[in-house]
């Protein structure tokens, strides 16, 4: 994993719905950037979305960017296509840029293994945060109440803390989630066993 405190990777990445570059420069006035790894057929995407989508919109108005990365293979994956990806941001309200990382260096750069998979930086765009959005899963539904209850609690609680000026609390779980899908030959090594 990424350790924290490290300072944000540089990217300069296309976003799927209007074709211009984002750069990770973008972000330097910001008071935290959450980085997002993603996909379109990723069920643990799908089944966080909604509550991601209330994060950004949350916490936008406060000063917090928010940035989805998509790194799978579209040759071997192509339902992760930009055009699929742009469709997916359209059909759920995504306001922030969905980029697509067609080279897979951004997300080796991340360290990312998952989708999805939560980075926060905070405003020295330093990693503070990189873990779970919260303790729920697909398979448990999120209607019940208790453990598995979609509310963003983890990752919610760590913007707060960055918001707050505190650092987020330093027990971090791993997200959950389908593998970044690698071109052949192209796994990093910490990937591999």
């Amino acid at each position: 994993m990424l350790a924290l405190g490290t300072r944000l990777p540089e990217f300069a990445l296309p976003d799927v719905s209007v074709g211009r570059a984002v750069r990770s420069s973008d972000f330097r006035e910001k008071r935290a950037l959450l980085v997002v790894f993603l996909c379109v057929h990723c069920p643990y995407v799908v089944h966080v979305l909604p509550e991601l989508v209330k994060i950004a919109n949350d916490y936008a108005p406060k000063g917090v960017g928010v940035v989805g990365i998509s790194s799978n293979d579209v040759e071997q994956y192509p339902e992760d296509a930009p055009v699929y990806l742009a469709a997916m941001g359209r059909k759920v309200g995504i306001k922030f840029p969905l980029l697509y990382d067609q080279t897979q260096q951004v997300a080796k750069a991340f360290s990312a293994a998952c989708t999805p998979d939560f980075f926060l930086f905070d405003s020295e765009m330093r990693l503070a945060y990189r873990g779970q959005l919260d303790d729920s899963r697909p398979s448990r539904g999120a209607d019940r109440p208790g453990s598995g209850t979609l509310n963003g609690l983890d990752l919610r609680g760590a913007i707060d803390a960055i918001l707050a000026g505190w650092p987020p609390n330093p027990v971090q779980r791993p997200s959950i989630g389908c593998n970044i899908k690698w071109k052949p030959g192209n796994a990093p090594d910490y990937f591999t066993l």
